[in-house]
């Protein structure tokens, strides 16, 4: 009789190949739009780096449901363009006015905020061509499915809205209820939609698909979470943004309400609760339970 040897998932690996072929699939998604300033324009944030989070837990969640990675590819990609389009508009003077993004001067800085307004659009609309046209062997059931899911995510009722809510809120008093509505529409919201887009194209079951949406809902506000500490205890170079910001425009988050202590506390929590949620489909999980980990673990 031989004993099947179980051999330890390597994230590490995982996570490098995963990005390799993310990037390599944003570089080839954008054609030869004209003006080329345009196009320069979103060459320059669309490829500027990142931990490209958002289209892993797509493959990832395709990859759990049993479904073809490859076909998962363009919606990662439409998803990273989504995201992208939000940081270059956030990063806008009339949002949150910020000079730095991922380690070199955002859009605005670099094409003024006209083009880098319609840069952000081109993105978005990008993103919605790329699914509906570029998804060979996706079902158009399958698609429209996550052309509604892509939509609800970036619109009012997820991203659009939560950043309106969080421009409303400077400089008041918030409680946690609303911090929370922030976080799970302004960054939650985007993230639920990658893990439910990529189970939708792996044909996941009713099952698996609340507990992917369980599991994002976790991830996310644990997510931002993380990312209030940061903005706290990282310094801009680890960052790769401008440290501090929250704190400049009188925001509340989560170490100004709960402390940093019990703000960690939380966020582990929520990450435990999410990969509990997925046991049942625990032996082939390891990509979405470890990239669980990576968010409470980053340092940026």
């Amino acid at each position: 009789m031989v004993t099947a040897v179980r051999t330890e998932f390597d994230f590490a690996a995982y996570l490098r190949a995963a990005r390799e072929s993310v990037e390599l699939a944003l570089d080839g998604s954008l054609g030869t739009e004209r003006p080329t300033s345009l196009s320069e324009a979103m060459r320059y944030s669309l490829l500027a780096g990142g931990k490209r989070l958002r289209p892993i837990l797509c493959l990832a969640a395709c990859e759990l449901a049993g479904g073809n990675v490859a076909a998962a590819m363009p919606t990662a990609v439409a998803l990273e363009m989504i995201h992208t389009m939000s940081l270059i508009h956030d990063d806008l003077p009339a949002m949150d006015n910020d000079d730095l993004r991922r380690g070199r001067p955002t859009n605005h800085k670099v094409y003024g905020e006209a083009t880098a307004i319609l840069a952000g659009d081109a993105l978005l609309t990008r993103a919605f061509e790329i699914v509906a046209l570029r998804s060979p062997g996706v079902s158009p059931e399958c698609i429209l499915k996550v052309i509604g899911e892509l939509s609800l995510a970036a619109g009012a009722p997820g991203l659009v809205g939560g950043q309106m809510v969080d421009l409303e809120s400077e400089g008041k008093e918030v409680n946690l209820d609303t911090l929370e509505y922030i976080h799970l529409h302004k960054t939650g919201a985007l993230l639920s939609a990658c893990v439910i887009c990529g189970g939708l194209i792996g044909d996941a079951s009713d099952e698996l698909l609340q507990a992917l949406r369980n599991y994002a809902r976790g991830i996310g506000l644990a997510f931002q979470i993380i990312d209030d500490i940061l903005d706290v205890t990282a310094s801009s170079d680890v960052l790769g943004k401008t440290a501090g910001k929250d704190l400049v425009a009188d925001k509340t988050t989560y170490p100004k309400l709960l402390g940093l202590k019990a703000s960690r506390e939380r966020a582990e929590q929520l990450v435990a609760e999410a990969k509990q949620g997925l046991d049942p489909w625990r032996d082939r999980a390891a990509p979405l339970l470890a990239l669980a980990d990576y968010i409470t673990g980053r340092d940026r």
